[in-house]
């Protein structure tokens, strides 16, 4: 891999198109876990390898991708940040998502953004906690405890959801009842008619 990196840096074409080919799920996972959509995710992904130049040490490639990754990513965002992207950029149809992808994309909506990238490197990527914190510029203990944040955040959010659909259905129950009792005194006061 060093070496592939190696003729990257120098201009190989061949060379950096393989290295692409080998990162961009790595990194389309990482970009995703920031970003909304898949186009603002390949435009990310495509900065990152337009900077490759910049690569001082190659053996430090994956963790320097991931901060330039990283760095892209949030500049997106925060472009986006200031106005609202449904207006601007309809859902494109037949994008299917199984079921896992849709629920992961949905618990990271959830999250507060600084835990985000952190569950996301951690997790999908299986960065070790020393590695996120030299890609993310942090201490290991700040790390640690975003993740463990992250952890009870979800887990709030979760607990809420389910308390949220018990109390709907307990209502629905309580709605259907009703009906059901003003129905059988409709039925009593015809009886008593007859």
């Amino acid at each position: 891999m060093i070496q592939l990196v190696k003729r990257s840096i120098s201009g190989d074409a061949d060379a950096f198109l393989e290295l692409m080919e080998k990162n961009s799920l790595a990194m389309y996972k990482v970009a995703r876990g920031i970003l909304d959509n898949d186009e603002d995710a390949a435009d990310a992904i495509l900065t990152c390898f337009e900077k490759i130049h910049t690569l001082k040490n190659p053996e430090y490639f994956k963790t320097w991708m991931i901060r330039i990754l990283i760095n892209e990513c949030n500049k997106i965002h925060r472009h986006y940040k200031n106005f609202s992207r449904a207006e601007e950029l309809p859902e494109v149809p037949g994008q299917d998502m199984s079921i896992e992808e849709f629920e992961f994309k949905e618990m990271l909506g959830m999250l507060d953004e600084s835990y985000r990238i952190i569950l996301v490197l951690y997790y999908v990527e299986g960065f070790r906690i020393a590695d996120i914190a030299s890609i993310l510029n942090m201490n290991e203990n700040t790390v640690k405890t975003r993740l463990v944040r992250a952890r009870m955040q979800l887990k709030q959010e979760y607990t809420s959801a389910e308390d949220n659909i018990q109390k709907k259905r307990l209502q629905q129950k309580k709605k259907k009842n009703r009906e059901f009792t003003g129905i059988a005194e409709g039925l009593q006061n015809i009886r008593m008619k007859i």
